[in-house]
């Protein structure tokens, strides 16, 4: 018979996973979602899951779904004013996988294009079109984004991995933050890859122009302890606009072949800058004193995180 008092407990719903599931991500990175997890949290058994969620990738795809809500309603702006948009909707983005840390790693790892995905990817592209860009220019455009229309930039080496010379890492994981879970098991699976190397070390002197470029850096942002991820963001979404534009202008055509300097030339009103041909003969002195041990060292991926 049942229990009179016993307080109700609600349906589940597929919205109530999700949200359980972004929450925990939240808190312990994105390989702490799991379904037995969630069963738990949720106080029911894993296979009441599988009546709203087919398995983990559709569950990952849903709260990629949910979380793309939250972008905001920019308001239209005038074709003229593409770069002022792009840039609007590509912070918006920005601002998202700042606060849900694991969304980088789960929108680098969708094979699947959900209406959440492709409505953000038509805003970008409505944005070239109604300024003008032809479909074809904004073809490629939307492929030189590429993960930028997300809010992150491509990045080659993992830096986390790199000790700086009090012990802590370069910078945290890319979808966990220093308090949660992940970080630790992130950083106890990085220094055992560094035990098992067995490759000889880099000699700082056969690369010389890569020493020059870190230490130039370092002594331009000493406190920093690594390269400046928003800096260096806006910094490639500006070239890329500013190449964009060049190609608009010269009504480019992807049957013409690859750009020509004539169309990637900026206007004659733009002044330009001469660099020294000295600027990068060498490391200043003492640059081994003042750099991580990292770089001194001779790692690959070891120029600074700095505050440009």
């Amino acid at each position: 018979m049942p229990d009179p008092t016993a307080i109700p407990r609600r349906p589940l719903r597929r919205a109530s996973i999700l949200r359980a599931a972004i929450h925990l991500a939240d808190s312990d990175g994105l390989d702490a979602v799991s379904m037995r997890g969630l069963a738990h949290i949720l106080d029911v058994v894993p296979m009441a899951l599988y009546r709203h969620v087919a398995d983990k990738e559709d569950l990952i795809d849903g709260m990629v779904e949910q979380i793309l809500a939250e972008l905001p309603d920019i308001a239209a702006m005038r074709p003229a004013q593409w770069r002022e948009a792009i840039r609007a909707h590509a912070h918006a983005a920005r601002a998202l996988v700042t606060r849900h840390a694991w969304a980088r790693r789960a929108l680098e790892t969708r094979t699947t294009r959900t209406p959440a995905v492709l409505a953000h990817m038509e805003r970008f592209t409505q944005i070239f079109l109604r300024a003008g860009f032809t479909p074809d220019l904004t073809h490629h455009v939307m492929h030189l984004l590429g993960n930028r229309i997300w809010g992150f930039s491509p990045e080659l080496f993992d830096e986390s991995a790199t000790p700086l010379p009090d012990g802590r890492a370069a910078r945290e994981p890319a979808d966990a933050g220093p308090q949660t879970a992940e970080y630790p098991r992130h950083r106890r699976r990085a220094a055992a890859r560094g035990k098992r190397r067995s490759a000889r070390a880099p000699d700082p002197n056969d690369y010389p122009g890569i020493l020059a470029v870190a230490a130039a850096a370092w002594a331009l942002h000493p406190d920093a302890v690594g390269c400046d991820d928003d800096f260096e963001f806006d910094f490639a979404l500006e070239v890329i606009l500013d190449g964009v534009a060049r190609l608009q202008r010269a009504k480019w055509r992807s049957t013409s072949g690859m750009p020509t300097p004539h169309e990637t030339r900026p206007p004659a009103s733009h002044s330009r800058r001469v660099i020294p041909t000295d600027a990068f003969s060498g490391p200043p002195r003492g640059w081994r004193a003042r750099w991580p041990r990292s770089v001194a060292g001779g790692h690959a991926g070891g120029e600074p995180r700095h505050g440009a």
